[in-house]
This record gives structure tokens, C-alpha cells and sequence, in this order.
């Protein structure tokens, strides 16, 4: 049995403090700003818009009320444990004091590997986007690849400054982004206003009915991926038990309300023609051009701006999570070591970049081994690795929902409420089995058609390798959410 067993839980409830962030570094406002930040309604819509119009149809903008919804249901779960327990383990600390330390590894293992496949599609993007307009505007051929390792760099050195400098400077990527995205959406209304109408909220208008609304339903889920965000900034928030849950609720309200005014803008500027939205390579882009070539040239700005404010933000709180596993010995304990003087998880973050960095070589070798280059761009494999990921962050938000109930008529019977911690977590699970089943369903396209396996590998090893360490290491279980964010 290791050191780190035979210390009492007693004694693991106080870590020392060379293990801590830098409390109280951030306020509401900055954890709601990075939390917007990490969902990149510039980036995520720019990319996702025309795929949902394809699969859902004109009727995007009530696919997306729904997808919504089913976020705020996710919300409520997380915001119910951030006000019993924060954590900079988020859905790692609270999955793991529900079921124990089994669960625990496993979801640590989930969230790792699932959070750094998706965040590598980020860091594919942001070169690819600057290497798209220096093409569009200058005629300049720079390789993306060169482009996202220079932007990368320069991201992870403000990660590693400070929590407070590099969560300010996501939020004010975000502000300008969503600036623009307004400005945009309000100017092309204006110009098509002769010719609005509810065509876009008229569910005859989903493609194929129910089964069109299904089918869109896990690409406008993945427009608000990184709504979790503020749980991760815990321990470096001021008041975590009451800022976290509104930072929760705040972000998904405004992103919801975003979401509807640019799809809706969107639609009607292209006619309400699905397949004209659909061809267009970036729809959002093309619709500003067509009110304003300045305006066109804002957008690209506000795209570059929105892939590094994902990049900042969600590095930052998906670093972190692994960061809090290893400092309570769930991942090697190398990744819960703090900066000295910056007070930042180093460790952590170099790990989770360069693990993303991997799958991206990996990827690209791939292609060249298998003959391929022509189709190795960054867009093709944005699509694809943030599908992969997102599959993984799906379980883990199902093992949250599941554990909700489980934790409060187990460790606060007294404050247990049949509708928050019963009935919305069982909604919250039926809204995550519908882009489950979309995902994985038989008869996809490759490589989609072997992403459930492959996720299916992962999750049975990751509970394999998860019990074999709690037998053990018994003591897993006491410190699965030892650390509590303002204890």
C-alpha cells in the first residue's frame, strides 16, 4: 500500500496549503465570463449551425430551445452540488463521494481523457481559423499546424501567469466576440426585415418531426459544451457556494438567448433555405458579408477571438479537474502540484496540452500512413475528435445525474427536495440518453461508426483499471472530495 493510503481521512480533509490555488482570486462575474468563453458561441456556432440546419432544419432555433432545456436540467445538478460541496474536482469529487473510489478513478479517467480529446480539436482550430483568413484576405498559404503551435504557447504562458490575468483576458476575447455576433444578428435582421416571420419556431418546420428534432439534438447540445465551467474555478471563487450555481444558470440563460437570436438571424437571412445554409462553408460568415464587407471582417476577428478564449477558459477548468484528481491521489499526484509563486496547477495544464497535442500528431500520422493528407484539415478533424470527446463528457454528465439523488438522501437527508435532487437529475438523464443514442446509433459514416466502440473500450478499461487500484488502495474512497473549495 502507498504512503498516501495509510494516511487517516482525518488527516486528508486539510491538504496542505502548497496544494492550494489562489483563493478568492475570481469573482462572479469573471467565472460567468470564462464560463461563456469556454462554450465559444462564435467558434461553436460559426462550425455548428449548418450541420444542425441540415440534420433539424429550418427549425434550428427551436432545436436549440430545446437543447437548452436540457442543459438548464444538467445545470441544476451541478449547481445542487456546488451549493453542498464545491470542488475544483467538479463531476470527479461528486460522482466519486456518491459511489466511492472505484467511481471516482473511473470518472477522473472519463473527464481526462474526454476533455483532452475535445480540447485538441480546439487547439486544431484556432491555427486552422488564423490560417483560413490569412488565406481569404491575403492569399497567404501558412500551414495551420505551425500557426495553432505558436498560438498554443502564448495561451498556456497566461494560463501559467495567473488564474486571474488568463480569465480576463477569455472574458474579454468573449466580450468582443459577442459583440460582434449582436451587431451582426441585429444589422441582418434589419436588412431582411421585410421578410420575417415564425417559420423558425413552427415545429412543423423540423425536419422529418420528432425524429429530425432527435437527430439535431446532439449538435445543439455540443453549442453549450463547457457550460460546467465555473465548477472547476471553485476553489478560486469567491463565495464558490453561491457564485458557482448562478454563474451555472446565468451562462446557460444568455447562451440560450444568444443561440436563438443568431440562428434565427441566420435562417431568415438565407430565406429560410436549409440547403443554402447547409452549402455555405461558414453560414454566420457569409450572412455578415452579404450585409457589410467590414462587418464580414469583424466576424473573422470574433472567431480567431472566441477559439483562444476557448482554448484560455477551457483549459484552464478542464487542467484543473485532473489537477484536484491527482492532488487527492486518484491520477499520479505529479498533476496536483501548484505553481510557488503563481499558484497555478503547471503540472496539470503541460499535461493535458500535451496529451492533446499527441492525439493531433497521432492523427495526422494516421492520415499519412493511410494515404489521406488531402483530407487532413483542421475543420475535418474538429468534427471529428469533439464528437469523439463529447460521446465520453456525456457519460460522465449521466454519472452526475445519477449520483445527485444518491448524494443528498445520503449525506444531507435533511435538505433533500423530491424536484431538484430527484425528478430534474431523472430528466436530466432522459435529455442525455436521446445525443447518446444519436451518436452511437449503427450505420454511421466512418470514423463515427467506431467512435461508441471506442468509447466503450475506454470506459470498460477505465472501470477495470479503477477497481483493481480502489482494491488496492482502499482509502480512494475517503479522499474522493476531501478538498473542499472553501474549507
Amino acid at each position: 500500500m502507498s504512503e498516501a493510503a495509510s494516511v487517516p481521512f482525518s488527516e486528508t480533509k486539510a491538504p496542505e496549503s502548497a496544494d492550494r490555488l489562489h483563493r478568492g482570486a475570481l469573482g462572479l462575474v469573471d467565472i460567468s465570463a470564462s464560463t461563456m468563453a469556454n462554450i465559444g458561441p462564435a467558434y461553436s456556432f460559426f462550425f455548428g449551425i449548418g450541420f444542425l440546419v441540415l440534420t433539424a432544419g429550418i427549425a434550428a432555433p427551436l432545436t436549440i430551445i430545446v437543447a437548452g432545456i436540457a442543459i438548464a436540467l444538467l445545470g441544476n445538478t451541478l449547481a445542487q452540488f456546488s451549493r453542498a460541496q464545491p470542488s475544483t474536482g467538479g463531476f470527479i469529487t461528486f460522482v466519486g463521494k456518491t459511489f466511492g473510489g472505484t467511481s471516482a478513478v473511473t470518472t477522473a479517467l472519463l473527464c481526462g481523457i474526454g476533455y483532452i480529446i475535445a480540447i485538441s480539436s480546439v487547439l486544431a482550430i484556432c491555427g486552422g481559423f488564423l490560417s483560413i483568413t490569412l488565406k481569404y484576405y491575403f492569399g497567404w498559404n501558412v500551414p495551420w499546424g505551425i500557426l495553432s503551435v505558436i498560438l498554443v504557447v502564448l495561451c498556456v504562458l497566461m494560463m501559467i501567469r495567473g488564474v486571474g490575468v488568463s480569465t480576463r483576458l477569455a472574458g474579454l476575447f468573449f466580450g468582443f466576440e459577442m459583440l460582434v455576433l449582436l451587431v451582426v444578428s441585429v444589422a441582418a435582421l434589419i436588412k431582411n426585415g421585410g421578410h420575417l416571420s415564425f417559420i423558425p419556431f413552427e415545429p412543423s418546420h423540423i425536419t422529418n418531426g420528432f425524429s429530425g428534432l432527435a437527430a439535431g439534438f446532439p449538435l445543439a447540445i455540443y453549442l453549450f459544451i463547457g457550460w460546467e465551467n465555473s465548477a472547476a474555478l471553485a476553489e478560486e471563487t469567491g463565495n464558490p457556494r453561491r457564485n458557482v450555481p448562478r454563474a451555472v444558470f446565468l451562462s446557460i440563460a444568455l447562451m440560450v438567448a444568444s443561440y436563438v437570436l443568431l440562428s434565427y438571424a441566420t435562417v431568415s437571412s438565407f430565406g429560410y433555405n436549409a440547403g443554402k445554409v447547409g452549402a455555405a462553408e461558414i453560414p454566420f460568415l457569409t450572412m455578415a458579408h452579404n450585409v457589410a464587407a467590414f462587418l464580414a471582417v469583424c466576424g473573422y476577428f470574433a472567431g480567431m477571438t472566441s477559439t483562444l478564449g476557448v482554448l484560455i477558459s477551457a483549459a484552464n477548468s478542464q487542467s484543473r479537474l485532473i489537477f484536484n484528481a491527482g492532488r487527492e491521489g486518484l491520477l499520479p499526484r505529479w498533476l496536483g502540484k501548484v505553481h510557488p509563486t503563481r499558484r497555478t496547477p503547471v503540472n496539470a495544464i503541460f499535461a493535458f496540452i500535451a496529451f492533446a497535442g499527441l492525439i493531433i500528431a497521432i492523427w495526422a500520422l494516421a492520415h499519412v500512413i493511410g494515404g489521406t493528407t488531402g483530407s487532413m484539415d483542421p475543420v475535418n478533424f474538429f468534427v471529428e475528435s469533439s464528437t469523439m470527446g463529447t460521446i465520453l463528457i456525456l457519460v460522465v454528465y449521466f454519472l452526475s445525474n445519477l449520483a445527485l439523488p444518491f448524494y443528498y438522501r445520503k449525506f444531507r437527508p435533511q435538505e433533500f427536495n423530491v424536484l431538484k435532487h430527484l425528478i430534474l437529475p431523472v430528466l436530466g438523464l432522459i435529455a442525455i440518453a436521446v445525443p447518446v443514442y444519436y451518436l452511437a446509433k449503427p450505420g454511421q459514416a466512418a470514423p463515427y461508426d467506431w467512435f461508441p466502440y471506442a468509447a466503450l473500450a475506454i470506459v470498460i478499461i477505465a472501470v477495470i483499471y479503477a477497481y483493481i487500484l480502489n482494491r488496492r488502495d482502499p482509502s480512494l474512497a475517503d479522499r474522493a472530495g476531501s478538498i473542499v473549495a472553501d474549507e
